[in-house]
């Protein structure tokens, strides 16, 4: 955001985008709710004092995978879906998540991942499927090729994971990328590489994923509230 305020203490109409997250999260009614803080952390746990969460601190911000690995100890002893939801995402239904997750637990999926198709994909993961239309891996857009920058399916950055499946395959991945961090995408691809099943929710809505990353996301955000 280019803000001196971490990006989830942001107003919308009224609320910060944390709060959206967290009431959505409330809603599917889960065993825990942990909240990942790294940027003015202090700041956003007193914000949310009140709320009925954990917090835990990410004291270095090396990426996606790096803030799910922080929450390694306290999901060692929980059997069960762990579903990760993104701060900047304040739009995303309650319906399109238990959906999601009905999915991913029918088919005994490793990993089950929400996904959109975005006529302008810039700034998104794009989703690369096999000839069999089987999704194989995610592509971060600094990572893309030129023909990768051309596909429409991109990751919303919200997944429910087989706990076991993720707490080992946090082990594997690596910094070995153009940021030089940790992608919890990465994950998808060791599931496709050990023939486990990797499954797909679309929005039909894209703008229902849509991120907060600018303050110019910020004023369309409000506009689309207000319609």
């Amino acid at each position: 955001m280019r803000s001196k305020k971490a990006k989830v203490l942001h107003l919308l109409h009224g609320k910060p985008l944390l709060k959206y997250v967290i009431d959505l999260a409330y809603k599917i009614k889960p065993d825990s709710i942990f909240v990942v803080v790294g940027f003015q952390k202090e700041e956003v746990k007193k914000k949310f004092v009140s709320e009925n969460i954990e917090f835990i601190d990410q004291e270095e911000q090396l990426g996606t995978g790096h803030a799910v690995m922080q929450t390694k100890s306290f999901l060692e002893n929980f059997e069960g879906e762990v579903l990760v939801l993104s701060g900047d995402v304040p739009f995303l239904r309650e319906s399109t998540v238990n959906e999601m997750i009905r999915d991913h637990r029918s088919n005994n999926a490793a990993v089950t991942l929400l996904t959109a198709e975005k006529d302008n994909p810039t700034g998104y993961g794009r989703i690369v499927r096999n000839s069999n239309n089987n999704i194989e891996s995610i592509v971060e857009e600094t990572d893309c090729s030129k023909t990768e920058r051309t596909i429409n399916e991109i990751n919303s950055g919200i997944y429910c994971f087989n706990k076991k499946f993720l707490l080992e395959s946090l082990e594997e991945i690596d910094q070995n990328n153009v940021q030089h961090e940790y992608y919890l995408t990465d994950i998808v691809k060791i599931a496709f590489d050990n023939s486990l099943l990797v499954m797909s929710a679309k929005v039909l809505n894209p703008d229902e994923i849509n991120g907060i990353n600018t303050i110019k996301d910020l004023v369309e955000a409000e506009k689309f509230l207000e319609d």
